[in-house]
């Protein structure tokens, strides 16, 4: 009987050492079977980071395609922007890059201007739309900071730079426009911008001064003095008179109190 037990008590701790090695082979092969969801999961965060991107045409890429299209056109020196006005309905689709063309421009640049378009996306043409633009073109002009006479010279620090809109202020002179060429044509108040109506160009030689007139002719080259008889810029043609013989004759004024005739 005592055999007999022993015998059962092996066959059952066998049969249970069975089972927990047969547990134990089911839990490691669980813990691998997981594993391959994991490393699944990873797959479609690789694969949207390698697509490329696609988007929408936004209003903001279609105004800066726009304003660079319209600058290159009419030559704009200056900080030039726009804003579309009214209503403008993009694409609905998707697009990795996009192309904005001008297929009619206004006659000339100013503050408000309508344009008609086409939009192409990925090589795709959309249909022709038409827009109202509001613009400005931001550049530096000069301004008076005292009162100008008139025939005052513009110079530092009579005069200084500020900001203007182009667009809205017709005539203003530029401030890359060299000054000290220009005078005062009429009384100018403190405070006021500068516009081409208001300036003239700088006389060179003046009329009653007395100027170096120089001619020449092949390798035959003669310097006299004359009196100017009218005040002139470069460029200008004014009567001289020689002191000597009182003739006159046409002169063109070269530099500051310099004409050049021809013999």
């Amino acid at each position: 009987m005592i055999t007999s037990l022993i015998r059962r008590w092996l066959w059952v701790g066998g049969g249970i050492a069975a089972l927990a090695a047969r547990a134990d082979s089911a839990e490691g092969t669980g813990s691998a079977a997981e594993a391959p969801p994991a490393a699944a999961a990873a797959l479609p965060a690789a694969a949207v980071a390698s697509a490329p991107d696609e988007l929408p045409l936004s209003p903001e890429l279609l105004a800066a395609q726009l304003a660079d299209d319209l600058r290159n056109r009419f030559r704009l020196d200056g900080e030039f922007q726009i804003e579309l006005l009214g209503a403008w309905t993009p694409p609905a689709r998707l697009a990795r890059a996009w192309r904005i063309a001008i297929t009619e421009y206004p006659s000339a640049a100013g503050a408000n201007m309508l344009v008609r378009f086409r939009a192409y996306g990925d090589g795709a043409v959309e249909p022709e739309a038409m827009l109202m633009l509001r613009a400005s073109l931001w550049r530096d002009a000069w301004f008076t900071t005292e009162p100008l006479p008139v025939g005052a010279a513009l110079e530092l620090p009579r005069i200084e730079r500020r900001r203007i809109d182009a667009f809205r202020t017709k005539d203003a002179i530029p401030s890359a426009t060299p000054a000290s060429n220009l005078i005062a044509a009429r009384a100018i108040p403190a405070g006021a911008l500068l516009t081409w109506r208001d300036v003239g160009p700088r006389p060179l030689v003046r009329k009653g001064e007395i100027v170096e007139v120089s001619a020449s002719e092949g390798m035959l080259h003669i310097t006299m003095k004359g009196i100017a008889l009218q005040n002139g810029a470069k460029g200008d043609v004014v009567p001289v008179r020689n002191p000597d013989s009182l003739k006159t004759i046409p002169a063109l004024v070269v530099a500051e109190s310099r004409v050049q005739v021809r013999l």
